[in-house]
């Protein structure tokens, strides 16, 4: 969690009727939806901590009362929509027929795509923005990248009829070729169908998975 930490005792009180930790999660929540908004339109580089402010109708005290600077939100925001899309695929991969891998793998990149690729600030934050702010960024970035690829391989290691334990560096692929194919869907004037994208990522993952058999 980022920001000050409550002093003993704040959460407790109550202003208005609400308690000043709810108070605090509608304003963090407020950042967050400002930030969305000017960092996937405006752009990382050019969004103030006025406009912030501005946008989520709150004051610069308050801005630094939850965060230490715009990285920091940016480092949340990032960190929310990769849990939320995470999530949406967990779901996903649960509810399918986990003894056909096909079925699971077409389950897992249409929660993929419908998580991000359906708002373009999502898309932007999370695969333009959130590159080359800072060192410890990247190193974030990469840090999550890295996850996707380890859950991925979890996820096809654990299936019933999976053809492979193990496709580490195959996921760390597949997570690349994703991203890219993921941002270059969502972001095109004339693209292809959405079932067509899902088709090509889910028989891409097959292969690499298939692919251990052989090595």
């Amino acid at each position: 969690m980022t920001g000050r930490s409550p002093r003993p005792g704040e959460a407790a009180r109550s202003y208005g009727g609400r308690s000043l930790a709810d108070r605090r999660a509608d304003r963090r929540a407020r950042f967050h939806e400002a930030g969305v908004e000017l960092f996937g339109t405006v752009g990382f580089a050019r969004v103030t901590i006025s406009a912030l402010c501005t946008e989520a109708g709150l004051s610069r005290r308050q801005f630094y009362e939850e965060f230490s600077g715009s990285e920091d939100l940016m480092t949340e925001i990032y960190d929310v929509i990769q849990q939320m899309t995470r999530e949406r695929v967990t779901e996903a991969v649960r509810a399918a027929d986990r003894s056909d891998l096909s079925v699971v793998a077409h389950a897992a990149i249409a929660a993929y795509i419908d998580a991000v690729a359906t708002d373009p600030r999502l898309v932007r934050c999370l695969f333009v923005e959130v590159g080359g702010i800072s060192e410890t960024m990247e190193k974030h970035r990469v840090a999550g990248r890295d996850d996707w690829a380890g859950y991925i391989a979890d996820v096809v290691a654990s299936l019933p009829n999976s053809p492979c334990r193990t496709i580490d560096y195959r996921a760390t692929a597949f997570i690349g070729s994703l991203i890219a194919v993921v941002h270059r869907w969502a972001t095109s004037e004339q693209r292809p169908d959405r079932s067509e994208i899902i088709d090509l990522l889910s028989d891409m993952l097959l292969r690499l998975a298939a692919d251990e058999e052989t090595t």
